[in-house]
């Protein structure tokens, strides 16, 4: 009986939400059946070219999004025009920062990437009407905030070959969010000009690093972005993980 009655549920989802990964795994896994369907009516799904901009730093914006697929690139512009990568987002993490009216960062495409983007008014009012849901935003900005402060120690502490290793780590662990291989295959979001940024590097020094951890076996580079990684418990100890 327990069975039928989940079947019946479950086939009240709508049929976008079932396979969804940001249900499963993100903000969405908190909604009843009543409410994806209140969402799905509202909801549009989007694919964003690599390069082109989500949200504009203290841009107002009406909509808040889940990252289906893809690399997202947070950054901050200083006053002289210089700018600095901050963050990265994969899938199924929530773009937007519920109750407040602008952004405080700008959020790129780093790849291409697709979105299920849905009103501001209707999710903040979820947010009020279901703990759980409040519950799931604060475990994600918790979870930011412990990679923000990891990200500290890696730009603070650790050697440039360490900064190197811990970002393609991050990439890779975060790629794919349904892989539990111990290996990982993924086409590099990030420019040499981008991991410079990130890293607090040169552009020479980030591709020195690259090419001696090719040359140890750690990463195979097909292209000039496509990256194997044989081995992720290697890298992690190469990232001083």
């Amino acid at each position: 009986m327990d069975a039928q009655r989940k079947d019946i549920h479950n086939s009240e989802i709508p049929v976008l939400c079932r396979a969804c990964e940001a249900r499963h795994r993100g903000v969405c896994g908190a909604l009843s059946a009543s409410q994806l369907i209140t969402l799905n009516k509202q909801s549009t799904r989007k694919h964003v070219a690599i390069g082109s901009q989500l949200i504009g730093e203290s841009q107002e914006s009406s909509n808040y999004a889940n990252i289906i697929s893809g690399v997202v690139k947070l950054t901050k512009m200083m006053a002289d025009g210089r700018q600095q990568i901050v963050g990265l987002q994969f899938a199924p993490d929530f773009l937007g920062r519920p109750f407040r009216i602008d952004s405080s960062i700008a959020a790129d495409a780093a790849t291409d990437v697709n979105v299920c983007s849905f009103p501001k008014t209707l999710i903040d009012r979820m947010i009020r009407d279901t703990p759980e849901l409040e519950h799931r935003l604060l475990e994600q900005t918790l979870k930011e905030l412990d990679e923000a402060r990891d990200w500290m120690l890696t730009l603070g502490r650790k050697t440039a070959s360490e900064k190197v290793a811990s970002l393609l780590y991050l990439i890779a662990t975060h790629i794919d969010p349904e892989s539990e291989s111990e290996s990982a295959s993924f086409e590099l979001p990030l420019t040499r000009s981008d991991i410079a940024d990130f890293l607090g590097l040169t552009i020479e020094t980030v591709s020195r690093q690259m090419t001696k951890l090719r040359k140890d076996g750690i990463i195979h580079i097909r292209n000039n972005r496509h990256l194997d990684v044989p081995d992720l418990a290697k890298l992690a100890e190469r990232a001083a993980q």
